[in-house]
């Protein structure tokens, strides 16, 4: 049986088709045993049919927890990758295995130990946005939300080579004080994209909104310099990830939120929060790679069993450590 997926864009569809489909992703996942995870950044049909949408580490971490025996990756293939690492007993799909990350591919295994041989007795630590063999390579790894404290966790006179995103480098840099922290030269394309430009011109023409500031973000050095400026007060700015957002959310009382990250968290923040107007610093800042997980490709994925993901049993050993050592240390918060 081939259910027709709903057309992703156009203001008006007929809701027949959007119906069966839903009908039969939910049919196929109990028949499988399969539980669907959407990450913060899909198209919101994704978001709305999955059984559980947010960051890629809470993601893995709620897949390792599901009864369920396959998991539904709908996300990068970094973040089924290390669904894969913490479930190694699970069968873990994708619906689209070419569905990559710009950031993850900015560092490759080869580059990190050729760093580390650089740096003889450095701890590294990479965000867990990396592949599993840039992890197996890794001291211990950090989310957005707890690099701070996964570097505080690090002697201050031990160096510390940060990778692979230079912008949550230069926030952590900022944050601890620290002059021994090496950065990698990495970028997400989409959030080094939101400009200081588009932050500034947003603010301008709402200068009474609050701001949500993703830390991979190219302007949100920016956005303490207007702190620091007083052109947007620092009660109205909140520097983090992509759960704090949501966090925040639920409790504003604003009338407009502008946020500074990938556009399809847009989704999520209405949804928790019907009050406020929340608007994109860059409506053009949109992930190719996300967007990839279609509603097609997963119907797809369900009928068909694909695609499947495997990590190597020796990398995904040392991988899964360098996860485990920054859980050890606390509340991991949000993987991006």
């Amino acid at each position: 049986m081939t259910i027709a997926p709903p057309p992703t864009t156009g203001p008006a569809r007929s809701t027949a088709p959007d119906l069966d489909w839903r009908t039969e992703v939910r049919r196929l996942a109990a028949e499988q045993d399969a539980v669907i995870l959407a990450h913060n950044y899909q198209v919101p049909e994704i978001q709305d049919v999955a059984d559980h949408v947010g960051d890629s580490l809470g993601l893995s971490r709620l897949a390792a927890s599901a009864d369920a025996g396959t998991i539904i990756f709908c996300g990068v293939h970094f973040m089924a990758e290390t669904a894969k690492l913490l479930s190694p007993t699970k069968r873990v799909l994708i619906p689209d295995a070419t569905a990559g990350c710009s950031l993850a591919d900015s560092i490759t295994a080869e580059q990190l130990r050729a760093w580390k041989a650089e740096h003889p007795g450095a701890v590294v630590v990479s965000y867990v946005n990396t592949t599993a063999a840039v992890k197996a390579e890794t001291d211990i790894c950090c989310t957005s939300s707890n690099a701070v404290d996964v570097i505080e966790s690090i002697p201050s006179d031990t160096e510390i080579l940060f990778c692979p995103d230079m912008f949550l480098g230069a926030h952590v840099k900022r944050m601890t004080g620290r002059d021994n922290i090496h950065v990698w030269l990495g970028e997400c394309h989409v959030h080094a994209g939101i400009s200081p430009d588009n932050l500034i011109g947003a603010v301008q023409d709402n200068p009474s909104a609050e701001l949500y500031v993703h830390p991979e973000c190219g302007c949100s050095t920016s956005a303490l310099w207007l702190n620091s400026r007083g052109e947007l007060p620092a009660e109205r700015t909140t520097i983090t990830s992509t759960q704090g957002m949501l966090d925040a959310a639920r409790t504003t009382t604003a009338d407009t939120v502008l946020v500074a990250t990938e556009i399809g968290m847009l989704h999520q923040l209405r949804q928790v929060n019907d009050h406020t107007r929340f608007e994109a610093v860059n409506p053009q800042a949109s992930c190719t790679y996300m967007k990839q997980i279609t509603p097609a490709k997963l119907l797809a994925s369900l009928q068909q069993g694909r695609d499947e993901v495997d990590v190597d049993p020796e990398i995904a050993e040392r991988a899964r450590s360098s996860v485990e050592r920054m859980i050890a240390i606390g509340n991991p918060g949000s993987g991006e």
